[in-house]
C-alpha cells in the first residue's frame, strides 16, 4: 500500500507572512489540523492547530504572524512511497504529519489520523475519499461537573 493510497488529498496553505488568527480561522472553516505554510513555491513549514494553542490560544495568536508560530521545516515523502515508510518517519520524528509530493509538487498529506484509520479498518478494507469525508464523528466537548 502506497502514500496516495492513504493521503488525503490536496493540501490547504498559508503564507509565512499570514496573520496568525487568520489562519486558525481558516482551519476551523475547512475542519482541519494543519497548514503548509509557503514562500512562495517553497515549503517553508507546518502550522498545526496545537501551533496556534487550539480553541483557548487566541492571545496567543494576537498580534503574530504564521512564521512566529509554526514548526519550521516540511517532512515529505514520494506519493509511492510505502505507507510503512510514512509511518516510521512520523515515529522517529515525533511529528503528527507528512506531506505528500509528486514531482515536487506537494498533492496531499498523511496524518497520525489517518494511519489509525488504516490500522482500525485493516488493509482488506480500503476506504474510497469519499467515504472518508463523511466520517466525521465530532462530540462537543462538554464539562464534568
Amino acid at each position: 500500500m502506497t502514500t496516495s493510497d492513504v493521503m488525503t488529498k490536496g493540501v490547504e496553505t498559508v503564507s509565512a507572512t499570514s496573520d496568525a488568527a487568520a489562519a486558525w480561522g481558516l482551519m476551523r472553516l475547512k475542519d482541519i489540523h494543519h497548514l503548509v505554510v509557503k514562500e512562495g513555491s517553497k515549503l517553508v513549514g507546518v502550522l498545526s492547530d496545537r501551533d496556534l494553542g487550539s480553541r483557548r490560544g487566541a492571545v496567543l495568536r494576537q498580534g503574530r504572524t504564521v512564521a512566529d508560530l509554526m514548526s519550521p521545516g516540511v517532512v515529505t515523502v514520494d506519493a509511492a512511497a510505502p505507507v510503512r515508510k510514512v509511518a516510521n518517519l512520523m515515529r522517529g520524528r515525533s511529528i503528527g504529519c507528512v506531506v505528500v509530493v509528486n514531482g515536487g509538487r506537494a498533492v496531499g498529506m498523511i496524518t497520525v489520523a489517518d494511519l489509525l484509520e488504516l490500522i482500525g479498518r485493516g488493509l482488506d478494507f480500503p476506504a474510497s475519499q469519499t467515504a472518508r469525508t463523511a466520517l466525521h464523528h465530532r462530540a462537543p466537548h462538554t464539562k464534568r461537573h
